[in-house]
This record gives structure tokens, C-alpha cells and sequence, in this order.
């Protein structure tokens, strides 16, 4: 989908939910369910052990002096932390910030690769190519411009800092302590070279597994301007193939991530 598509299909879906569909207008989307992909953002959302955590301040909540409730906050957050995007300037130079990332880039045409039961036991596991291909085998080729999503079954650990992240200490110290899935740099080059993947979004902190220390597959993705959706929620709701996902995040001029509300939308039948 191209950018100046967008504006069209948002007036259709305005136009069809206020019951004016234009005449002859086919529906917008299949019918299906939509699923959520972001966890809430509060006091218990996971960040990474030397970033800020998220913090709600009231403004005001209640009742004002002339009679009408109101409220208000105030939030702050470190951009990588939570369901985020990271942005390839976040590891490549020179490269693509939040807000130059290319809408078709963010929805799509996407695909689960479940790993879930390799990972099971081992949060140290890498996807690796052979996982890709085996996947290929059953379902065919990757199909170019395709979003992948890695379910590695953490997701189910959230907000379990402990089981999730392998550690719930804060601070630099807790950096060694990190174990969790990512993905194999040599499947990260496997997928930026041999595939043509628009993104890539998995259910862990980060797409490099918990005892990275170079962040390598980061580096090969972001240098082809690949960007990445980290602690992604719901992916065993997900069936493998037919799903369309919206991935929009904070639009931070010049930012390196962000938060991210993802949604997918499975057709009737998947």
C-alpha cells in the first residue's frame, strides 16, 4: 500500500462506519476479527533495565468549578520500552528516524513464524535460516514487502519481569543477566539479502536475543532500513498466514523508537 493510498480508504472507512458508504463501494477490509498487539502502557509495562520507566501524572480529575468532569495527565517514557518501534537510526547512522519510515513499511500482508516450541526452556534460542526455510517449505516463499512476526511464546510472561526478561534488577548491572529469544544475525542477513520483508516484529524486549552484546542483527536490518516491533502482545491469536496488519507509531520528529499501537486483522475462516 502506498503512502498516498491512505487518505482514500480513510475516507471510505469514515463514509462506511457513518453508514454512507459510497454507491457500489465494495467493503474496505473482509470480515474477520481485529486483535491487539500492544500491551497497555502503565506502572508495570517492561522497559529496558537502564531506561525510564512509564510515569502518569495527574493534571486533574474530578469535578471542575463550573460543573463538568474533566481529566487530564501527563506521561513520560523512554521511546524503547513497552510495545515500540525501533527506527533504523536506532543502529545505523545516517539512516531512517521515526518519523521518515515509509507508511508501507508499517502495514501490510504479514506472517507468523512460531518458534514457541523450540523456545520453550531455552531463552537463550536464536531463530536461525533453517527456521525460516522450514517454514518456506510448508507455506511457500516469503512474499516480497511481507511484514514477519516471530512468536517466540514469551509474550505469555508479560509483565513477569523475572520469566520474561530473565531479570527483574534495574540498572547497568542487569544488562549480563538478560535471556530471553531473538533473532540470528545470520538470519537477520538471510532476510535482508535472499527475502524482500518490508519489518519484523517479535514477543520479546528486543529482535537481538537477551545475552546480546554487539546487537548485530539491529545493525544488518536497520542498515536496509528494516525496522523492528519489540514486546509484541496476542501473537498465539494469530493463525500463520492470511493476516494484515497497521503497526503506527508516535510519530517523533528525528526519534530512534517510539511506542507502538499494532493491530492485526484476521479474515473469517484463518
Amino acid at each position: 500500500m502506498r503512502p498516498y493510498t491512505i487518505l482514500p480508504i480513510l475516507l471510505i472507512s469514515l463514509f462506511t462506519f457513518l453508514g454512507c458508504t459510497p454507491k457500489q463501494q465494495a467493503p474496505l477490509f473482509p470480515k474477520g476479527t481485529w486483535i491487539d498487539l500492544t500491551h497497555d502502557f502503565d506502572k508495570n509495562t517492561i522497559y529496558w533495565p537502564t531506561a525510564d520507566d512509564f510515569r502518569l501524572d495527574t493534571v486533574f480529575a474530578g469535578v471542575t468549578d463550573s460543573g463538568f468532569y474533566y481529566t487530564a495527565f501527563n506521561y513520560c517514557a523512554a521511546e524503547h520500552g513497552g510495545t515500540h518501534l525501533d527506527a533504523p537510526i536506532h543502529f545505523a547512522k545516517g539512516h531512517q528516524t521515526m518519523d521518515q519510515i515509509p507508511l508501507d513499511r508499517l502495514m501490510g500482508n504479514a506472517v507468523v513464524i512460531d518458534v514457541s516450541a523450540k523456545a520453550k526452556g531455552q531463552p537463550d534460542y536464536r531463530v536461525d535460516v533453517a527456521d525460516f526455510l522450514a517454514w518456506e517449505k510448508e507455506h511457500g516463499q516469503l512474499p516480497d514487502g511481507v511484514i514477519v512476526l516471530l512468536r517466540t511464546g514469551f509474550g505469555q510472561y508479560w509483565p513477569d519481569k523475572l520469566k520474561y526478561m530473565g531479570t527483574a534488577e534495574r540498572g547497568p548491572g542487569a544488562i549480563s543477566k538478560l535471556h530471553f529469544p531473538g533473532l540470528h544475525p545470520d538470519a537477520a542477513k538471510w532476510l535482508s539479502t535472499k527475502r524482500k520483508i518490508h519489518a519484523i516484529g517479535l514477543d520479546t524486549p528486543s529482535i537481538d536475543y537477551g545475552q546480546s552484546t554487539h546487537f548485530e542483527s539491529h545493525q544488518i536490518l536497520f542498515k536496509q532500513d528494516i525496522p523492528a516491533f519489540e514486546n509484541l502482545a496476542n501473537l498465539e491469536q494469530l493463525p500463520t498466514t492470511g493476516i494484515w496488519v497497521a503497526a503506527l507509531p508516535m510519530k517523533i520528529k528525528g526519534g530512534s523508537g517510539g511506542p507502538l499501537r499494532m493491530v492485526a486483522l484476521v479474515p473469517e475462516g484463518k
